[in-house]
């Protein structure tokens, strides 16, 4: 029978917050309660019943707590398939079925980034837990196993609105989770082993997990592995959704390399920015951020290098946005955005960023080092006869910074450290040329001595050649087309100036 009812559970969890409401909902369906130590305490606290370990096993918790579940009549109770053969040998033993198994694994990676004491953070490699998850999860076909918090919210669901029954297809889920937390958790300790004993990797690592409201649209389910507290103190508004979380991703990889810079503000549209700028205040900053595409700013995830102040928060207020992202908000302009309920406001604490990348992809999955080289004005490499001028080598280092955030095939146009146009995601380098042209005209900019950054070589002269027409006066890119030439021959014929910066930056 596909659906199967909750009639017992074994409950062993290292953090207690979360489990009150369950242990209820489990006593109020007279399901029979098994559990160990500190949370069978924890359970006999509530006044709710419970059954110890020690009890069935008839085998105390010994070599200090290190082995107390792994016995057989607690692992035959949960690998048994509720059949007759398997259910005569229950009998034989006097092993009762366990139905729904409720385990979070010891805290390793808080651990490893929290110690140096390597005997303290291999007490915190979970055992009789990630056993205990996995077997569970082997038996899916009757046994629901909850691997960690954030499948609570699920189980009490199943408890209340279904009076504890679970279907196949939800216990074959929670088994993948289970599966999904086991190998996560098992990668987590492998890198300590392989030498990351630094705690990077498990500051901002997928220990903990957070059910979204959705994935990329509303019938994709969607789940967060990490710790957001550790990078942003949430101030207001709305639960953070998958796309707002890849948004902001975008947004702290952007705004991290102007960190340092005068206030600067970008505006980020589905993980492209649509306006950037830096200036001396951060008000004039959000404004000329503002007027690269205020079109596009609508619904977007605005940040700051600088902390926002009530003038500022003022003008940011005129419009719709879906987050916004700043090192610190003065009081006065916190009150005022925080009047609109539904806008996320993140303070950020810190400029973190993965200096490794992951994506799924076929049958497995690619993995690379994050794209961290920013260069610096004494990396350029002129290569035509004109140099450009201090100004302009300001701009084009301004400019190189935005194009390596933007969807390839890219082109960015800045003028006076303002983004003014840009082509993104483009199928051909003249394509996105000419959209970053039609934007920066349909926004009243004129090009008359802006720059232009690529993300890669031009294969042919006919960029510089439309850029030139349109009045922009010199180019940074990353050089090493077999026709190099004929865009420098071009640049010196018309008076452009051109550096290259050796180091090509794809963003597919």
């Amino acid at each position: 029978m596909a659906t199967k009812k909750i009639r017992s559970a074994l409950i062993s969890v290292y953090h207690k917050d979360g489990l009150e409401p369950i242990a209820r909902e489990l006593q109020r369906l007279g399901v029979r309660i098994y559990s160990t130590g500190g949370t069978q305490r924890f359970i006999e606290g509530l006044g709710i019943e419970v059954e110890a370990v020690e009890q069935l096993t008839s085998y105390p918790s010994i070599l200090d707590g290190r082995v107390k579940t792994l016995h057989p009549k607690v692992f035959g109770g949960l690998l048994a398939r509720r059949e007759e053969g398997h259910l005569a040998q229950l009998e034989q033993y006097d092993i009762p079925e366990i139905d729904l198994v409720i385990v979070d694994l010891y805290p390793f990676e808080e651990t490893v980034a929290g110690t140096d004491d390597e005997s303290e953070i291999i007490e915190k490699i979970d055992i009789g837990g990630i056993a205990l998850i996995r077997g569970a999860a082997k038996n899916f076909n009757d046994v629901v196993v909850v691997p960690s918090k954030a499948e609570y919210s699920l189980l009490l669901h199943l408890l209340k609105e279904q009076h504890g029954e679970t279907t196949l297809a939800e216990r074959r889920e929670l088994a993948r989770r289970a599966f999904l937390v086991s190998s996560h958790y098992d990668t987590a300790i492998f890198q300590y082993f392989n030498g990351d004993k630094s705690g990077e990797v498990f500051k901002h690592s997928i220990a903990e997990s957070q059910p979204l409201r959705y994935g990329e649209n509303p019938h994709q389910e969607g789940v967060f592995y990490g710790r957001l507290e550790d990078m942003f103190e949430k101030i207001g508004g709305k639960e953070l959704s998958y796309n707002n979380l890849v948004d902001i991703d975008a947004a702290v990889s952007l705004m991290r390399e102007f960190r340092e810079a005068a206030p600067t503000f970008a505006i980020l549209k589905h993980t492209n920015s649509c306006g950037v700028a830096t200036r001396p205040t951060i008000l004039q900053a959000w404004k000329d951020a503002l007027a690269g595409d205020n079109i596009s700013a609508f619904g977007g995830i605005l940040i700051s290098n600088s902390a926002i102040d009530l003038p500022t928060a003022q003008e940011i207020d005129k419009i719709f946005y879906e987050v916004l992202i700043a090192p610190a908000f003065d009081d006065d302009a916190l009150e005022l955005l925080s009047k609109k309920k539904k806008r996320i406001l993140l303070r950020i604490k810190k400029w973190h960023v993965n200096r490794r990348t992951f994506k799924s992809l076929l049958n497995g999955v690619i993995e690379q080092d994050a794209d961290l080289r920013t260069e610096e004005a004494d990396e350029l490499k002129r290569v035509t006869r004109k140099a450009p001028t201090p100004e302009e080598v300001e701009d084009l280092l301004f400019a190189n910074i935005c194009v390596k955030h933007l969807k390839s095939n890219t082109i960015v146009l800045v003028k006076d450290k303002q983004l003014i146009g840009m082509g993104c995601g483009q199928t051909s380098r003249v394509d996105a040329l000419k959209q970053a042209i039609l934007k920066a005209r349909s926004f009243g900019f004129n090009l008359e001595g802006a720059v232009m950054a690529s993300d890669a070589f031009f294969p042919f002269s006919d960029s510089v050649q439309i850029a030139q027409e349109a009045g922009i006066t010199a180019v940074v890119q990353p050089g090493g087309s077999i026709k190099d030439q004929e865009s420098i021959d071009f640049c010196d014929e018309h008076g452009m100036a051109m550096v290259f910066t050796g180091v090509r930056h794809f963003k597919h």
